[in-house]
């Protein structure tokens, strides 16, 4: 079965923080992207850079951690989606004012809504908006 992540999800891999809850999630997400293809948008590259230089210059993240992080992220069967900005202008605004989302959030809502999949995520708002629109919340093995 195929599934989209979102940077929620990712970022928790990386920091290991938030709730007892929400660490376990993101380490069943984790531990089936082994046997699973997964989807992004197209944007997820973005955000994940975003995230890892602000870590490193703001909080001391070391380079050489964030270096190892992104290797095994590049060793994952993650799959990226290059339609996202032919849905931007459209379905992503359309989504982003309907449930008060950011483009960002909507574009994975948007996938997951286009590719018929669930959606792994831990932000509270996205995972809402995902039972709203009528998608499913990825829930891991």
């Amino acid at each position: 079965m195929e599934f989209v992540i979102d940077n929620s999800v990712t970022m928790r891999w990386l920091f290991n923080d938030g709730t007892p809850e929400e660490r376990a999630y993101a380490q069943k997400v984790l531990a089936d992207i082994s046997n699973r293809s997964v989807w992004v948008p197209s944007i997820w590259c973005l955000e994940v850079a975003n995230v890892i230089a602000r870590a490193e210059s703001r909080y001391g993240l070391p380079e050489a951690r964030s270096s190892e992080f992104v290797y095994a992220l590049q060793q994952m069967h993650i799959q990226i989606d290059q339609e996202t900005h032919l849905h931007a202008l459209s379905d992503i605004l359309y989504l982003a004012r309907r449930y008060n989302l950011s483009s960002y959030d909507a574009a994975y809502l948007e996938l997951a809504l286009r590719k018929g999949l669930p959606l792994a995520t831990l932000d509270k708002g996205l995972e809402k908006s995902v039972k709203k629109a009528g998608a499913k919340r990825f829930k891991p093995s």
